[in-house]
């Protein structure tokens, strides 16, 4: 049978010669051998600028006239001579220097840095107290006062109360009262304790009746009572 013939076989091999890149070839490429005369000469390949154009139209050009605002600067030869001079005559003269000799070749130093010369002392501010230290006290001291302002406010919550008269009196009774309704309890109870819970009853009242007497007794000789606040 026939093989299979694709009817664009052509157009593929005209695409493909086509499209091919010059430079894939066999060997080196054919280029021209450059002439002994184009040899690499100085500043050939630095930028050139264009010629200056001194006539435009057979008219010379005119320069452009400077803005209103314009003002030309003027220079002034200055005679440095006469400028030092008169620095010299109104300046003021140098200090001298103080210096200390200790041997008898005459070898001398600074007095200044040797800490012989009193240069702190005759500052301004020598003696002046720093204002960061006196900022630090004042805040000491605005905390100290805050917290024995603090401290007043709590004990003046945790003061003691004092007792009225009325009230006194009014304890007093009601102590005494108590004290009867327990003394008349303690008189009923029977002579012969042989039991654990009667020991315990009788032991129960005589305490209380020794309490209340110990309250009636110790408000009785104060006239006055103070009470916490709790």
């Amino acid at each position: 049978p026939l093989r299979y013939i694709s009817k664009l076989k052509e157009l593929v091999k005209h695409e493909a010669e086509k499209n091919k890149s010059q430079w894939k070839t066999m060997g080196p490429a054919k280029v021209a051998v450059p002439s002994p005369n184009d040899f690499l000469q100085k500043r050939s390949k630095e930028p050139k600028l264009p010629p200056k154009k001194k006539q435009q139209d057979g008219k010379r050009l005119l320069p452009l006239l400077p803005p209103r605002t314009y003002h030309p600067v003027i220079h002034i030869k200055k005679n440095f001579i006469n400028k030092n001079a008169v620095a010299v005559i109104k300046g003021e003269p140098k200090k001298p220097r103080h210096f200390c000799v200790d041997t008898r070749q005459g070898d001398k130093y600074l007095l200044e840095p040797s800490g012989l010369f009193p240069k702190y002392i005759q500052k301004k501010n020598y003696g002046v107290l720093p204002k960061y230290v006196t900022r630090r006290k004042e805040e000491m001291k605005r905390e100290e006062e805050e917290y024995q302002a603090s401290v007043l406010e709590q004990l003046k919550k945790k003061a003691l109360k004092t007792l009225s008269e009325e009230e006194r009196t009014n304890i007093l009774k009601a102590l005494k009262k108590k004290w009867e309704e327990i003394n008349h309890a303690y008189q009923r109870l029977p002579v012969l304790t042989d039991t654990r819970y009667k020991r315990m009853h009788k032991e129960e009242l005589e305490l209380q009746l020794k309490q209340l007497e110990h309250d009636i007794d110790a408000i009785e000789k104060h006239k006055n009572v103070y009470i916490a606040d709790v």
